[in-house]
């Protein structure tokens, strides 16, 4: 154990064993981030939970009752800001979170056990919402193969995809939030977002850890009249 260039002390994991390096690296990256501890001292079930907050100071996403869509939720982070941040535990808004994995219950959120890409998913959603919604949040990230091109596009096609379900279950004027990769493929999903938001922008929050090419587009003002209902 060492000190790191802040003065904190750093942990060292060893080799060895049926370790690999890249769960070595992962290990000693997850001990050595200050917002994982924080994370586990403010009762957020990830360190992403930062990154939301970060967004919504920002740009003021999430107001008192809206109604929320959260993909690809587990293990719920995002859940956590975004029912807290609308007063969906007191009744004054709705979350409700998507994923293939199971979620443990989040006070305030309904939770689907569902593929967002199954075609009758929107008719799912819109009747738990019992409406459209004001905001869809992605954190989505796509499974790595480890060929960069070939992870560049799964990543765009997964993003591409969300924002294809928010334009189907989006009110006039919503939000959409979605985590990306920095690439040259994001051209296509640029243009998309364009034509059905009034404004696009990327935002890096400070959380997101610097070494890492994740960055978060939003698109606010969405222009479609969203599914018919």
């Amino acid at each position: 154990m060492a000190k790191d260039s802040t003065g904190r002390l750093h942990v060292t994991v060893r080799s060895g064993g049926k370790r690999k390096l890249s769960s070595k690296l992962w290990l000693e990256r997850q001990l050595n981030d200050p917002y994982v501890a924080q994370a586990k001292r403010d009762g957020y079930r990830s360190r992403a939970a930062y990154k939301l907050i970060e967004i919504d100071d920002k740009y003021h996403l999430l107001k008192p009752g809206m109604t929320v869509v959260d993909l690809g939720a587990a293990p719920g982070g995002w859940s956590q800001i975004a029912a807290r941040r609308i007063g969906a535990a007191d009744g004054r808004g709705k979350v409700v979170a998507i994923d293939l994995l199971e979620m443990p219950e989040i006070a305030g959120v309904s939770f689907a056990q569902l593929d967002f890409l199954e075609a009758d998913a929107p008719d799912k959603l819109l009747a738990m919402l019992g409406g459209r919604a004001d905001v869809v949040l992605s954190d989505m990230a796509a499974n790595t193969t480890g060929h960069r091109k070939t992870d560049q596009l799964r990543i765009i096609g997964l993003v591409e995809a969300a924002a294809a379900f928010a334009g189907e279950v989006l009110k006039p004027g919503g939000a959409f939030a979605a985590k990306v990769f920095q690439s040259g493929a994001e051209a296509e999903l640029l243009a998309q977002l364009k034509r059905d938001f009034a404004s696009v922008r990327h935002v890096k929050p400070a959380s997101s850890r610097q070494d890492s090419s994740e960055r978060y587009v939003l698109a606010m003002g969405f222009r479609g009249a969203g599914k018919a209902e």
